[in-house]
């Protein structure tokens, strides 16, 4: 038992043969028969090892210690003061003022009471957000901004932070969608290499190791990226807040080659955008063979499966198309969002590969900003040298139809200020499109466009073509008509479709040399 722990451990420490970690998990494992040596694995594992084994894949959840125990509360009111009081002692000065109107509007809002309790945190590049409804009969609403500043780090830290939520994310085991944010928040104080020890000595490798193994794509992507950022054996890169690696999950002797970008759109997300489109159930199939067959990500699934030596990346970042609701004071225009966004991709790595950027509506139009931008940092150089091609599914290069719709109805949705920018009178919209296509040019980047030819309903009483033939057209590259709507320009039916097949085509075309056998 001392040789099988010893073999496992150092495996862990060879980042060179990483491959072996996997190899050795599942050739010991089927010789261990109780618990107990399980368990003796899992005490001899030091920090290193355990996340090692938490990113191999098909590794047995029972080479992992459980959380430690948590001293038992008499009610759920003490874990909304413990996190109204975490807020509190955090410094309130020199913060992003989108953290100090949400701070300020949290502890407001912390004082009444309606109908159920719930707790929230947003985690943003500075921000953490959680949300939990710890009781199901009593609510209190929480917005708990935490600036992710190093000293703020620290005293959540100090303070019992990480055990308590440890502690949140096993009362909500009824709920993926609060857990999924406990995770993205251990994701974010992950990017802190100080405190992977506390990390760790909190229980939370094996959380994130079981829940790396979710079918769930949004589950396992917000672990893996936790994980990631805990790796500092076998990953250079770190992963910000709203940047997911979809594709290796888990350590791997593969070698990545290259790097294909997923930037969505308005009101879109990291993983929803691109899922596969929504079909009627066939009458000789049973639900569970559909659902066998579906693909929640066709960037993880389809794409990996075919081009397993790419690293896959999809982004995320908020947007909305009404200012009717409170709003940070900050407005987030695209300008603003290339800076933000650029940022974070370089601490992921990207440009030191070479890239493929595939966007969807608006998400397009951030892509081009990005790139102009880029072109005239020296620092992100290599962004702009490592582009190999990009891809446009109904991109509005000359505005759309929801701006029109929006600016005319303006007194019944108070357009955002990402919908007024879609306008086809819009200044910035037509300098970057100007800017982008003598820079593009010059460059010579590959270019494959995707427009649909079907109206799409917004509500239930609109029809709109949102993005019309003539203002997807760039005037550089191929477009290609589709017959589909604009929220199924990005969503192939299957992975024999047309859509799916002329993407990847492109993909190994532009990638070919990259690439090779």
């Amino acid at each position: 038992l001392a040789l099988k722990v010893s073999c496992i451990i150092q495996c862990t420490r060879w980042p060179v043969h990483r491959n072996l970690i996997a190899l050795c998990c599942i050739f010991f494992s089927l010789s261990f028969t109780t618990d107990y040596q399980y368990g003796t694995v899992a005490q001899a594992c030091d920090q290193r090892t355990a996340i090692g084994l938490a990113r191999s894949k098909d590794v047995d959840l029972r080479f992992f210690l459980p959380p430690p125990s948590l001293p038992k509360t008499k009610n759920d009111y003490l874990i909304e003061d413990q996190l109204r009081l975490l807020l509190v002692s955090l410094p309130q000065t020199d913060l992003d003022p989108c953290v100090q109107y949400f701070t300020s509007l949290a502890l407001r809002e912390s004082s009444q009471t309606l109908a159920a309790q719930r707790v929230s945190f947003h985690v943003q590049n500075r921000t953490i957000w959680f949300l939990c409804s710890c009781r199901a009969q009593r609510y209190k609403p929480i917005s708990l901004f935490l600036s992710i500043v190093s000293s703020h780090c620290d005293k959540i830290e100090a303070q019992g932070g990480l055990q308590l939520l440890q502690r949140i994310y096993q009362l909500r085991k009824d709920s993926a969608k609060i857990q999924r944010n406990i995770i993205r928040i251990i994701g974010n104080m992950a990017l802190d290499e100080r405190l992977h020890s506390s990390i760790v000595r909190a229980g939370w490798v094996s959380v994130l190791a079981e829940v790396m193994k979710s079918p769930h794509v949004i589950q396992s992507s917000h672990a893996s990226r936790a994980l990631a950022n805990l790796d500092r054996d076998t990953v250079q890169e770190k992963y910000p807040d709203g940047v997911y690696i979809l594709h290796p999950q888990y350590r791997s002797s593969q070698p990545i080659r290259a790097d294909i970008l997923f930037v969505h759109g308005l009101l879109g997300a990291a993983f929803k955008t691109w899922r596969q489109q929504d079909v009627d159930q066939p009458l000789d199939k049973k639900a569970s063979e559909v659902e066998e067959e579906y693909s929640q990500c066709w960037p993880k699934t389809w794409l990996a499966s075919d081009c397993p030596t790419l690293r896959i990346i999809s982004v995320e970042y908020d947007t909305r198309l009404s200012d009717w609701k409170a709003k940070c004071p900050v407005e987030k225009s695209i300008a603003y969002r290339s800076n933000e966004l650029l940022e974070k991709l370089r601490a992921a790595g990207i440009g030191d590969r070479p890239l493929v950027w595939v966007s969807h509506s608006m998400g397009g139009l951030l892509v081009k900003k990005m790139l102009v931008d880029a072109s005239k940092n020296p620092e992100m150089g290599k962004i702009v040298n490592n582009t190999r091609g990009i891809i446009f599914y109904s991109v509005p290069h000359h505005g759309s139809q929801l701006a029109e719709y929006s600016i005319n109805a303006r007194y019944l949705l108070f357009p955002s200020v990402e919908v007024k920018e879609l306008s086809k009178d819009s200044p910035a919209l037509k300098e970057l499109n100007d800017d982008f296509l003598s820079f593009a040019k010059d460059e010579k980047f590959p270019v494959l466009s995707f427009a649909e030819t079907l109206p799409t309903h917004i509500g239930s009483m609109i029809k709109l073509h949102v993005v019309p033939l003539e203002s997807a057209r760039l005037g550089i590259g191929d477009l290609i008509p589709v017959d589909v709507n604009h929220l199924n320009i990005c969503k192939p039916k299957n992975k024999n479709a047309f859509l799916y097949q002329r993407t990847l085509k492109f993909i190994q075309d532009v990638l070919a040399t990259d690439l090779g056998d």
